[in-house]
């Protein structure tokens, strides 16, 4: 009976719900950072008399640190811990929130929304794997994928925000920033209620501790359920339990290694095809409206719509990544992002453009449920949370360039030669994953990168 088999074999019950809502939350704040950016842009437009070139150098800093704070909590995670990292990024995000909400001039604020996004970028690399060490493998892609649905939540509280306080409240766009601080309460709650993983303190020797850990969880679990505990599994796969100590250059030399390079490159792909598109879309959408002659208030309503249909998106994603697996559900998701960004492209009027962004909304939101559950499942435990941030942060190299790009062609591209461009970067992804991807449904983390990658192997790739 193995301490991992333990855990694996327990059914969801409210102590995983538990711990889904907190993670969620996190998720929120995160949505919320990130979208609130779109609704700031005209005041700050007016505040400061900035041209296109320097919005999409505000639209690109959120996600500039969100490249640099995923590379850090990976490598930290897989260092000091998945717990610490979750929230030493919340409080980072959080005070540079408030530093942003009063800066005094544009080059203070650019710098803020830099550092605010890196906490906001640890924080998002950290929670997946962190949390899908916890979660059974037949219910893993359900469970992570409806924790990457909270993102959704955050985007409609943003939308929310923009219409409500943004244009209405004296210094709105400030007061904004201000909201998206107050997650840093939550630190209360995380630091007394949340566990470290027990396949993180497995890895790194520390058997005691997970011990405590999981027979907790066993307990809790028991008592939510009023059943006995299902049987233990044998257990064909055992974790490493001496493993190498992560830093940057390991870890790239380890996921590029010809055992790991398939995967990689496709997860690495698909990171970039959909957080490239979904940034290129949702930073632009407001201010994109508002060149099309609508007035900023009626553009952040619609955008309320768009916002909302991500929710359906992230969570029917979640209910079809156990029945078609995680990679047949991303690239149908990016098949409709990529059908809905051409039909965007041909839209002229209002509601129409309403229409199609909601669709487009709700099928890249979907791919997103299905990679932050596919994420984790490819790399092993020892190395998993560095290998989710680096995928994140090369994702976010896409998210630094779209709101550039966009705002740079807007001008000579059109309305319709934006989201044609969209749509072209979106069918290489579908290409490259039904290709190349990889079937995880229904398997244990172990099962999936344990086979071929014992503690000998890790650590000669890491010299």
């Amino acid at each position: 009976m193995t301490l991992l088999a333990r855990l694996d074999r327990l059914p969801l019950s409210r102590p995983h719900y538990k711990l889904l809502l907190i993670g969620g939350l996190g998720y929120t704040f995160d949505g919320m950072d990130s979208a609130v950016v779109a609704f700031l842009l005209p005041s700050a437009k007016a505040a400061w008399g900035l041209d296109n070139g320097q919005l999409g150098l505000i639209g690109s800093a959120t996600p500039f640190g969100f490249l640099f704070g995923a590379i850090a909590a990976g490598l930290l995670g897989d260092r000091i811990g998945r717990k610490k990292v979750m929230m030493y990024a919340l409080a980072f995000y959080a005070v540079f929130s408030v530093v942003a909400a009063f800066s005094p001039n544009y080059e203070v604020f650019l710098g803020a929304r830099v550092l605010a996004g890196a906490g906001a970028g640890a924080e998002s690399a950290i929670i997946a794997p962190f949390l899908s060490e916890f979660v059974p493998a037949k219910r893993r892609g359900w469970f992570v994928g409806a924790l990457a649905g909270f993102f959704s939540f955050g985007f409609v509280m943003a939308a929310l925000i923009g219409r409500f306080v943004v244009p209405t409240v004296p210094e709105g766009w400030r007061v904004a920033q201000l909201i998206t601080a107050l997650p840093i309460v939550m630190l209360l709650w995380w630091r007394r209620s949340l566990p470290e993983s027990p396949r993180f303190l497995v890895a790194n020797g520390r058997h005691a501790e997970a011990e405590k850990i999981v027979t907790k969880l066993e307990r809790d679990v028991e008592k939510a359920t009023g059943q006995a505990l299902p049987a233990v599994a044998a257990a064909d796969t055992q974790p490493a339990t001496e493993t190498p100590k992560v830093n940057l250059l390991s870890a790239l030399r380890f996921l590029w290694s010809p055992a790991m390079a398939r995967r990689t490159a496709v997860i690495w792909t698909v990171w970039f095809v959909i957080t490239f598109s979904y940034y290129g879309f949702f930073s632009w959408i407001p201010t994109l409206l508002v060149d099309r002659g609508i007035t900023v208030t009626k553009s952040f309503e619609f955008s309320i719509i768009i916002y909302l249909a991500q929710i359906p998106g992230y969570f029917s994603a979640a209910w079809l990544s156990e029945r078609l697996d995680r990679k047949h559900t991303i690239a149908l998701y990016l098949a409709g992002s990529a059908v809905s960004a051409f039909w965007l492209s041909q839209m002229d009027a209002p509601w129409s453009i309403t229409l199609a962004g909601a669709v487009l909304s709700f099928f890249l939101n979907g791919t997103y449920a299905g990679v932050y559950s596919y994420t984790p499942e490819v790399f092993p435990t020892w190395i998993r949370a560095s290998g989710t941030g680096l995928s994140s942060a090369f994702g976010r190299v896409g998210s630094i360039l779209a709101p550039t790009i966009i705002g740079l062609s807007a001008a000579s591209l059109g309305f319709a030669g934006v989201f044609g461009m969209t749509t072209a970067v979106l069918v290489a992804g579908v290409v490259v994953v039904v290709v190349f991807g990889l079937s995880t449904a229904g398997r244990s983390l172990e099962e999936l990168t344990e086979h071929g990658a014992p503690v000998k192997t890790a650590k000669e790739m890491t010299k």
